[in-house]
C-alpha cells in the first residue's frame, strides 16, 4: 500500500477550486488575447482571405464583464469564502494526525494490511465528506459564476458575427483545429473581444431567486417533453387481435 501524502489529502485546494473547475461554472482560463503586434502576418506568408481563428474561452475569460465579476465576487461572497476557508482549515487539522499515524504505521511495518486499509478508508471518508461540505458552502459562488458566464455567452454570438463581418471572415476556426500556423494574421480574438465588451460591459453578479443554469433548464424541458409524450405513445398502441 502506498504512503498517503499530506498534500493529496488537503481538501482546501481541491474543494475551494471545485466550483470553478467545473466547465459549466466558468470559462476556461486561456492565454491572454494576443495584441495587435502579435497578429501581424509572417513575412512572405500567403494569407488565405476569409479565414479566421478565435478562442472563445480566452475571449470570455478576458472580457471586461467577466473580469469585473471575478473581482466583485470576492467581496459579494466574502462570507462564503471565509466560511469555506475556516471549515477547510478545520478539516485539514482533523486529517493531519490521521495521516501522520497512517504513514508511521506504514513505515513501521507492524500494522497489518487490514489496519492500514481501515485507516486509509477513514481518511478518505473525511476527505470526501469535507469536499462535499465545502462545495455546498460555495454553491452560491458557483451559481454566480454560471449566471455571469451565461449573460456573456448570450452576447458572444452577435460579437462573433460582427467581428467576422468587419474583417471579411467567412470561415472561423478554433485553435484546436489548427495543426500549425505561420503568423497571427488570422487571429480574430481581439476584434471579437472589442465587440463583446461593447455589447456587455458589465454583468449582473447575483442571480435572481430561483434562477437555474441553462443546462439545468434544458434538461428539465427535455424531461417534461418526454413525460408528455409517454401518455400519447401508450394511447396509440395498436389493438391486439382476438
Amino acid at each position: 500500500m502506498k504512503t498517503i501524502s499530506k498534500a493529496t489529502l488537503l481538501v482546501a485546494t481541491v474543494a475551494l477550486g471545485a466550483v470553478s473547475a467545473q466547465p459549466a461554472f466558468a470559462a476556461k482560463k486561456a492565454a491572454p488575447v494576443p495584441t495587435a503586434a502579435a497578429a501581424a502576418p509572417a513575412a512572405g506568408g500567403t494569407i488565405v482571405q476569409g479565414l479566421g481563428i478565435a478562442n472563445f474561452d480566452a475571449i470570455v475569460a478576458n472580457s471586461t464583464a467577466y473580469q469585473t465579476a471575478e473581482t466583485q465576487r470576492q467581496t459579494t461572497y466574502k462570507t462564503q469564502f471565509d466560511q469555506a476557508k475556516t471549515r477547510s482549515d478545520a478539516i485539514n487539522a482533523q486529517l493531519k494526525p490521521l495521516i501522520d499515524k497512517f504513514n508511521a504505521d506504514r513505515s513501521g511495518g507492524k500494522a497489518t494490511d487490514a489496519q492500514l486499509q481501515q485507516e486509509a478508508q477513514q481518511i478518505q471518508g473525511i476527505q470526501e465528506n469535507g469536499k462535499r461540505e465545502l462545495q455546498q458552502i460555495l454553491a452560491p459562488v458557483g451559481l454566480s459564476q454560471q449566471y455571469v458566464q451565461e449573460q456573456i455567452e448570450d452576447k458572444l454570438n452577435d460579437a462573433v458575427k460582427s467581428a467576422m463581418s468587419k474583417k471579411g471572415v467567412s470561415i472561423l476556426l478554433s485553435p484546436d483545429a489548427i495543426l500549425a500556423l505561420n503568423g497571427g494574421a488570422y487571429n480574430l480574438n481581439q476584434d471579437i473581444l472589442n465587440d463583446l465588451n461593447a455589447a456587455i460591459p458589465s454583468a449582473q453578479l447575483v442571480p435572481p431567486a430561483g434562477w437555474e443554469p441553462r443546462q439545468v433548464r434544458e434538461q428539465r424541458a427535455q424531461q417534461q417533453a418526454a413525460a408528455q409524450q409517454a401518455p400519447a405513445a401508450s394511447g396509440t398502441a395498436a389493438p391486439t387481435g382476438r
